[in-house]
Order: C-alpha cells, then structure tokens, then sequence
C-alpha cells in the first residue's frame, strides 16, 4: 500500500495541521494514519508497518513452532505406539492434511472478511488444537489433534501474509515477507528444542501453556488496526490460475514442504539409530534453523533487487547436492552437518516463491488472501505428501530412495526454469 499523501494546505512551515484531511472516498484508512503532514505520514506509515511486522512475525513464530515441536518426538511415538515408517509419516503428515482442507477456504475468508478476522480465527483454533494434543493419548487422538493444528495454521498464514503484503509498501515486499518467513523458520527449527523440552517437563502443561500463549496473541492482534479491504477483480482466480509465474510460486512452495517433511522424518530416526536423544536431535534442526533464519531476509533483498529466480536457482542447484548426499550419509555427524545444509537450501525456495505468488496475485487482480491461501493449500499437498510417500518408500526401498527423489525433483525443476526463465521473468 502506498501511504496517503496529505494536501499542501495541510501543512505550515513547521509541520503544524492548518486543517482536517477530507475522509478518503473508500470510507476507510488501513492503518487509521492522518498526521499533519506528507513527511510526518511516511514516518507515521513506516512505524505502523513496522509494529505490524514485529505482530505478524511473532504469531507466525508461535505457529511455526508448534509445527516443528513433532520432530525429536517422531522416534518417542514410533516406540511408544509400535509404528511404522509409513504410520509415523502418516502422523507427521497429519499436520498437512489439515492445512489442505484450510487452504482455500482460509484464503476465502481473508479475501471476504480481511486478513485480521482471519488470523483472529486461526489462532482461536490453534488455542483449541494445542490443548487437544496436550490431552491426546494415543496415535489417532494426535494425528487429530495436529490435524487441527494445520487446519488453523493456513488460516493464520493466510490472514497473516496478506495483512503484510497489503500494508507494506510493494518494493519492499520481498524484504518483509523474508523477515516474516524467517521468523517463521525460526520457530519451525526452535520447535524441535520446545519438543524435547515438552517431553522433559511434561507434554500436557507444555502444550497447555502454548493454548494460553495462542489466546494472548489473539487479543493483541484484535487490538490492531484492520487492513484495508481488497476488492478482487473478476475472473480473477481463474486468471491466476493460468498464469505461469503464479504456478511456479505455488510449486516453489509445495517443492520444500516436500522435501521438508521427508527431512523431518528420516533424519530424527536416522540420527535415533546412531544414539541421539531428543536434545541432541533437536540440537541438529536448531543449529539449521538458525542459519536460515539469517539467510531468509538476505534472500528476500536479493529477490527484490536481483529478480525471483536467481536465489530460486542457487537453492535447487544447492538442494540437488544436499538431498543426494543425504541419501549416502552414514555417520552420525554426516548426517548432522547435511541435515542442516539441506535445512538451508530446501528453506531458499519459500521467500521467493511466496513473493512470486504476491507479485502474480497482484497482477491478476487476485485478493492476496485468497492467493496465498492458494499457496498454502499447494504447501500442505507437499508437507503431506512428503513425510507420507516418504515413509512408504523408506519403508520399501530403503531410506536413500526418498532423498534421491528429492534430488530428481529439484533438478527437473531446475531444468524446467533455466528452459522457461525468459517467459517467466516476463509474465
């Protein structure tokens, strides 16, 4: 959004209002700014988008967390309740199956009733669905209750994102999204610690207090301004749709979750067969997420400055050698040291693809909530499929087979962009 410009005649010499600002025609201001003058506006928008940054990044922190909390507890529950490879997939997959089912109609409902109603729903469900796990007590009342999890995790994504897209001034777009997505990576990779920490100190108080943090988080965001409302071209879903650049954003997205989620459940058992414990497991992730939390912003600024594909294209070629060197690793500390290089290379493709999706979604006149409701329906066919046909291949073939198809995927998708990148630089 570019911020309102005040009339001349607002403004004396020294900043003082000479008089009241007409009310805008649409009745309705995003962030409720009408300071004195042009100079004291940018300060005042920059400050509000600010604010709503830090409030949008901490929410998709909490979120991010919980999704990652499953991961050192993977081996605990396969023991625990006698799984398989491809039952433990299905549970980890739980969490995607209910983001599926939320995508669309999150976005719908952002789209409709705007992104802060949306994310006000999201949490309030994610309240409920943290103190259902915490009661759970065997594997269907889990996969239930991550199920949940995901179902008010796409809601929140949606709102979310779209809150920030459409405040944010668009040259700086990638930039916040990366800020936003590298919190997110944050709390995905702190999860794992929070996991190991929830089965020292309890997992019903852990996730009980999680369900009071997620209440908390709805009333601060209740109390912040509402973002301006979009009004979606005709069509416009229909011409998204058929626009090549918003289907490779939304393939940018399901491609990571993919890999992602057979990541998140092969390594913790892999490094379990070595004699890791939960602490040291999670260890691993952290020391991954922290090194993406740091490169995703980078990423963002290079992608508004540079153009989408190029990071695109050093984190395939990155991930190609990651994912095949993953399905050799043998050793414990191989396998550590490529789970965060994965972590890194595997991470590079969501803050450009999400700001690919914004950039398109915009062009066709697409609301953005309901754009990246989209996407997150695309992401939860990958955190789905992963750790499901992951399972189910390790389970036959040996682990090294779903860690090769990773790789085949990111060089198919590299061979495809590098043929196509003209037309999609143009779209």
């Amino acid at each position: 959004m570019v911020p309102p410009r005040a009339p001349s005649s607002l403004c004396s010499g020294n900043g003082v209002r000479a008089s009241r600002p007409a009310k805008p025609a649409s009745g309705h201001q995003s962030l409720s700014i009408w300071p004195t003058c042009p100079s004291v506006i940018s300060r005042a928008y920059a400050r509000g988008v600010r604010r709503l940054v830090v409030l949008v990044a901490t929410i998709i922190f909490a979120d991010a967390l919980l999704f990652g909390a499953l991961t050192p507890l993977v081996p605990t529950y396969v023991d625990d309740f006698d799984l398989s490879k491809l039952q433990a997939g299905l549970l980890v997959g739980s969490f995607g199956a209910g983001a599926l089912l939320g995508g669309i109609p999150g976005g719908l409902l952002a789209g409709r009733y705007g992104p802060k109603r949306a994310v006000l729903l999201g949490l309030v469900v994610l309240a409920g669905a943290s103190a259902a796990f915490a009661l759970a007590s065997g594997p269907f009342t889990l996969g239930a209750a991550r199920f949940g999890q995901g179902l008010s995790s796409t809601t929140t994504w949606a709102g979310a994102l779209a809150w920030i897209t459409v405040e944010a001034p668009r040259p700086r777009r990638g930039q916040y999204l990366g800020t936003v997505f590298a919190a997110a990576v944050l709390g995905a990779i702190l999860g794992p610690m929070f996991g190991a920490v929830a089965e020292l100190i309890g997992i019903r108080v852990t996730f009980a207090v999680v369900a009071g943090v997620a209440v908390v988080l709805a009333l601060v965001a209740a109390t912040h301004p509402a973002a301006r409302r979009e009004l979606p071209a005709r069509g416009a879903l229909g011409a998204a749709l058929a626009d090549r650049g918003f289907l490779a954003g939304l393939w940018l997205n399901m491609l990571p979750a993919f890999f992602f989620g057979v990541l998140t459940l092969l390594a913790p058992l892999s490094l379990a067969d070595h004699g890791a414990e939960a602490l040291a497991i999670a260890a691993v992730f952290l020391a991954a997420g922290l090194v993406e939390c740091a490169v995703n912003p980078v990423v963002g600024r290079v992608s508004d400055r540079r153009g989408r594909l190029l990071p695109i294209r050093v984190a395939l070629a990155a991930s190609i050698v990651a994912a095949a060197l993953l399905a050799f690793a043998g050793e414990i500390w191989s396998v550590s040291v490529l789970v965060v290089v994965g972590g890194v290379a595997f991470g590079g493709f969501y803050t450009p693809g999400m700001a690919l999706v914004s950039d398109r979604a915009e062009a066709a006149g697409l609301a953005q909530g309901l754009g990246f409701g989209v996407m997150n329906s695309a992401w939860a066919v990958g955190a789905l499929s992963g750790p499901s046909l992951g399972g189910a291949l390790a389970e036959t073939l040996g682990d090294a087979a779903p860690y090769l198809l990773c790789s085949t995927l990111c060089a198919a998708t590299l061979g495809v962009l590098s043929a196509r990148a003209r037309a999609l630089q143009a779209a």
